[in-house]
């Protein structure tokens, strides 16, 4: 299993969550608790996620929070499209956003296939405390 700081998805999610905290410390201080609040936990979903389910023991619950993540990553969105609406964002900031989260959607989407496709392979004991194979060979 490949290690967390390995993997694009993850790496992209970083970059995301990065970028949302320092565009949303430009709204307004009325909008802590509202819209800068729930930009920065749905773009730290979108990694959290990620590490989340590579930790767990399987692939299929792996693929189930890298699920979320990928919702997550719509809600970062849709929530930058209304701060845009809101005049809160320009377009060149909403553009920004739009552009890191379509990357950060398609490491994902290619992380989602890889998963699934180790998924379909026929499963071997895994040890709880490394997440790897108990026995030699591919995983």
């Amino acid at each position: 299993m490949p290690k967390l700081n390995n993997l694009v998805a993850f790496q992209r999610a970083v970059d995301l969550t990065v970028e949302v905290y320092e565009l949303t410390r430009s709204l307004p201080k009325q909008e802590l608790y509202g819209l800068t609040s729930q930009m920065r936990r749905a773009a730290m979903g979108v990694a959290s996620n990620i590490a989340e389910g590579q930790g767990r023991l399987t692939y299929g619950e792996w693929r189930q929070f890298l699920s979320q993540a990928r919702g997550s990553l719509f809600e970062v969105e849709a929530q930058a499209m209304v701060a845009e609406r809101l005049g809160f964002f320009t377009s060149e900031q909403q553009v920004r956003i739009a552009t890191s989260v379509r990357k950060t959607g398609k490491a994902l989407f290619g992380l989602i296939r890889w998963v699934k496709s180790q998924e379909r392979r026929p499963s071997k004991p895994r040890s709880p405390e490394t997440s790897q194979p108990l026995t030699e060979g591919r995983d």
